[in-house]
């Protein structure tokens, strides 16, 4: 085997939750009422937008949960026993593996060739002055930086920019010809009906933003194998790979934990609207109870009990990555279980008025039993209020990661996240020349996230609001 696979219990839990995503879609492409709403959401420009975004985020963590151990390879005798490295890689690790290896000193500024603090050098004539020496690997390919560094970089985006011009005018010609040949129409037909205002796809928009991102990528991707895109922190390791890596992290605690809040958050609201009566008090009680109780202090609590529990049996974690996946993991677990009081009470609410309506009386009358009311009259009618509030946690998680990695009660400090970024940024922001990048590396890519996450949720939330899809 090349390589030696690896299961981490998030790994397992995020595709599982992309199995039942592809199941569901499946399902509801079958059934009209199901899929209407979603043709509703791909119709609309900031829709459409907000998706390709997000998935762009997903795949980098999709590639990023695909972990294994590296095969050794034995020069001297390659008939030897197979052995593989303790070192926990990952599909993007391997696909960026030139950014991963590619380090420096210490600082350097983004497309810097030289570090960014002097240092004592010795001349060839035996004098010691302070220069910024050359990098070890950025810009290294530059016999005189200072008046080739601007020129290189315009030469590499021009390639990266010819690069996503071809893939998308080849994407978009097969998407073309492939139409064509579905609807059994000319190819100039198919394409004037796909830039009308005829068509439910606003394919000028799907294809604007699909060369955007091709462009980005291509480009950047050039550049990086030439320089530090956003420099280098303290250890002079890529600030991009750090920002890239981090993706997986914010997205596996926004998905897991919003997800551990549903089955809480839609029971006991629901339960609590429908029924009433001590139902209602019993549960008023208890996310009353556990609002009272600062949030901050329960996951410190949690977080630090895990810490003890880990220092006193190392022996069970084979690797640093799987003691990291299980901190991981519980904190996505403590945000899940604090955070579901919130969207329980709006259930409640919905639920309290949905039970007056005429169509739930008249269900009740005709002696229909409470749980085929529920499932077939009040969730229906309140999954828009649990969609919208699903996607602005999800939002929420992902900042309070880095709220909580900044206080040191997060992710473990051996994992790429973006709230570890900003914790690392504190300290060089306060040194002379200030070091801005790793905040503002991570600041921009968690600030992407959240800001399509908002967008797709509000278009979702229009799509599937009983009182807003138009008649």
């Amino acid at each position: 085997m090349v390589a030696k696979p690896v299961f981490l219990t998030t790994d397992i839990l995020i595709f599982g939750l992309l199995l039942f995503i592809i199941a569901f879609f499946i399902y509801a492409s079958r059934k009209p009422h199901m899929i209407q709403p979603w043709r509703q959401v791909v119709r609309n420009k900031a829709g459409v937008i907000s998706i390709m975004v997000l998935s762009v985020y997903v795949c980098i963590a999709l590639l990023d949960s695909m972990h294994f151990h590296p095969r050794l390879v034995n020069q001297e005798n390659q008939s030897a026993e197979v052995r593989y490295s303790g070192d926990v890689l990952s599909m993007f690790d391997q696909i960026v593996s030139k950014l991963r290896a590619s380090t420096e000193k210490t600082y350097s500024a983004p497309f810097a060739a030289q570090l960014y603090a002097k240092e004592t050098m010795q001349l060839p004539d035996g004098t010691k002055q302070r220069v910024y020496p050359r990098l070890s690997w950025g810009a290294a390919h530059l016999d005189d930086p200072e008046t080739q560094k601007t020129t290189d970089i315009i030469k590499l985006g021009l390639a990266g920019a010819l690069k996503a011009f071809i893939a998308v005018t080849l994407c978009i010609a097969l998407l073309c010809f492939y139409l064509s040949v579905k609807a059994k129409k000319s190819l100039r037909t198919t394409v004037r009906f796909m830039f009308s205002d005829e068509s439910d796809v606003p394919w000028a928009t799907v294809f604007i933003t699909f060369a955007i991102i091709l462009l980005m990528l291509f480009a950047g991707a050039e550049w990086a194998s030439k320089y530090h895109v956003l420099g280098t922190d303290k250890i002079g390791e890529d600030v991009l790979y750090q920002a890239l890596k981090s993706i997986r992290t914010g997205v596996v605690i926004g998905a897991l934990a919003t997800l551990l809040t549903l089955p809480l958050a839609i029971t006991l609201g629901i339960m609590a609207g429908y029924f009433r009566g001590w139902v209602d008090d019993v549960i008023q009680y208890i996310y009353t109870t556990l609002n009272s109780i600062p949030g901050v202090l329960l996951i410190a609590a949690a977080v630090l009990t895990l810490h003890v529990y880990i220092n006193n049996h190392e022996e069970d974690f084979s690797s640093l990555t799987q003691r990291a996946d299980l901190r991981l993991l519980f904190l996505c677990l403590i945000l899940g279980l604090t955070s579901w009081t919130g969207l329980c009470r709006l259930l409640r609410a919905e639920t309290l008025k949905l039970r007056e309506v005429d169509f739930v009386q008249a269900a009740s009358a005709f002696g229909v039993g409470p749980t085929q009311t529920i499932f077939r009259h009040v969730l229906p009618n309140v999954m828009h209020i649990v969609l919208i509030t699903l996607v602005l946690e999800f939002s929420g998680l992902v900042m309070a990661e880095a709220v909580l990695s900044y206080i040191n009660i997060g992710v473990d400090p051996t994992m790429n996240s973006w709230g570890n970024m900003i914790n690392s940024a504190r300290l060089q922001m306060a040194r002379e020349p200030v070091v801005w990048w790793s905040l503002a590396a991570s600041l921009f890519f968690m600030f992407t996230l959240v800001l399509f996450a908002n967008l797709f949720a509000d278009v979702v939330r229009d799509a599937l609001d009983p009182r807003l899809v138009k008649q």
